[in-house]
């Protein structure tokens, strides 16, 4: 299938795309990402692996847009941290436990329970 990145045209295939991605690690996802076998791949290093161009020449859009053309499946957004996580928001800020300070928080008076 032909596809544009970076205002240049390519022609991939599903089998290619597996082919070339066989064996590549994948990166930490931050942003868009493809689901190439059984592994999530960020959408600029599957793009910089496919077009062997820079990432700043092409977005993330145009390799999903690809990708998606070619049946595989692709996220928007990274997966989240498990829901119900425990988050301490007062970390670094030398307040413990889950009640923290108005003052340490915002600059204000008062307790606020997180």
């Amino acid at each position: 299938m032909r596809c544009v990145i970076a205002r240049y045209p390519f022609e991939l295939t599903r089998t290619g795309v597996l082919d070339s991605m066989k064996g590549v690690k994948p990166e930490p996802v931050t942003g868009a990402s493809v689901t190439i076998g059984r592994r999530r791949y960020p959408a600029k290093q599957v793009g910089r692996i496919l077009t062997r161009q820079d990432p700043r020449d092409f977005t993330a859009g145009e390799v999903t847009r690809a990708m998606t053309r070619l049946g595989f499946t692709c996220h928007d957004q990274p997966a989240a941290a498990s829901v119900g996580a425990p988050v301490d928001l007062g970390a670094g800020l030398g307040v413990p436990g889950a009640l923290r300070t108005a003052s340490a928080l915002l600059g204000g008076p008062g307790p606020v329970a997180v």
